[in-house]
């Protein structure tokens, strides 16, 4: 398959400017690549910015049926480029009371043909999106897509524990991956932090913790041992909206029989289209292109040995009894 993300710096309800970049990107990318493509996905809350403060702050900026800039970009963008083409957006419905409308945080999908076949709403909310939206009660998301196949979609903190009570390794979006026997997962997101230091400094490295971090949370698909490679695209957000520091990294991986390989991951800073074709294998396990890459693998390796540590504990009940079939399993992680 070949898949793409688009990482780029939106701004809080700069939507035609946003728009603007988003094309500027496309437009630079060569046109035999875009026209190969299978899916692209863009991050979360992509054309509208995803900072907002409060209902007030994002209205003006909701998409209902009458009114999907989202969709109408994804439409023309999928038929151009004849590829599934997934987008996050601020979703209003008031079909049941419009006097009363729901908000949600929602990525839409549309087809080669420009149909609309998917719709997701956020599980799993940050405070940001508490200000103004609603948790879905829909569950996550899983749908069959045309040359992709069993496909996941998520968005952003959806692969957070539930709750701050919750078990870090109660895993639900990895597990319900593992239990919907996905073979892609999408995760259309916004992730930031507070500190811009790294993004003035290393704007060309990706973020080190933040990847590994998204990897652990993938835990039970790697411990599952299945057969056939699972897809992973992670598309984030870059630059800077007021307080949140977007940490980009924007990647592609693929996890079989417990090894990881990289195929592809964006600078902290970098606003650019990151392209990659599945069906080339890695040359090896460990391919290190650079200190950067070998970093983060380093770092993800050791991170699931010391967990590793914990959850072989006879002492302790492993969540993942039901995924464990030898507590010695080594993952290792492979770069393109």
């Amino acid at each position: 398959m070949r898949l793409a993300c688009l990482q780029f710096a939106s701004q809080v309800g700069d939507t035609d400017n946003n728009l603007s970049r988003a094309d500027a990107i496309i437009d630079g990318a060569s046109l035999d690549e875009l026209d190969r493509l299978d899916l692209l996905v863009l991050p979360e809350l992509a054309f509208t910015g995803y900072n907002f403060k409060s209902l007030e702050h994002i209205s003006p900026h909701l998409e209902d049926d009458e009114s999907r800039i989202s969709y109408l970009w994804a439409r023309k963008t999928a038929l151009d480029h004849g590829c599934t083409v997934v987008v996050g957006y601020p979703e209003k419905v008031d079909a049941e009371c419009p006097a009363s409308p729901q908000h949600y945080n929602s990525a839409l999908i549309v087809d080669g043909e420009g149909y609309a076949v998917g719709n997701y709403r956020k599980s799993l909310l940050h405070c940001t999106d508490e200000t103004w939206a609603h948790k879905s009660s829909e569950g996550f998301f899983r749908r069959e897509l045309p040359r992709l196949g069993n496909v996941c979609l998520g968005i952003s903190t959806d692969v957070n524990p539930a709750s701050l009570e919750t078990a870090w390794d109660a895993f639900e979006f990895g597990i319900y991956i593992v239990e919907a026997q996905a073979n892609v997962v999408i995760l259309t997101m916004a992730w930031h932090r507070r500190d811009p230091i790294l993004l003035e400094r290393h704007p060309q490295e990706p973020d080190v913790d933040t990847l590994v971090y998204w990897v652990q949370r993938l835990e039970p698909i790697i411990r599952a041992d299945r057969e056939g490679e699972v897809i992973v695209v992670f598309c984030n957000k870059t630059g800077a909206e007021e307080d949140a520091i977007y940490t980009g990294t924007s990647a592609i991986i693929g996890i079989r029989q417990g090894e990881i390989f990289v195929y592809g991951v964006l600078g902290r800073g970098v606003a650019d289209l990151l392209i990659v074709d599945t069906d080339c294998p890695p040359s090896e396990e460990l391919k290190r292109r650079d200190c950067v890459v070998a970093e983060i693998a380093e770092t993800i390796i050791s991170s699931f040995q010391q967990y590793k540590a914990v959850v072989s504990d006879p002492e302790q009940e492993s969540v993942y009894s039901q995924f464990e079939d030898d507590s010695s399993q080594e993952i290792m992680v492979g770069f393109l």
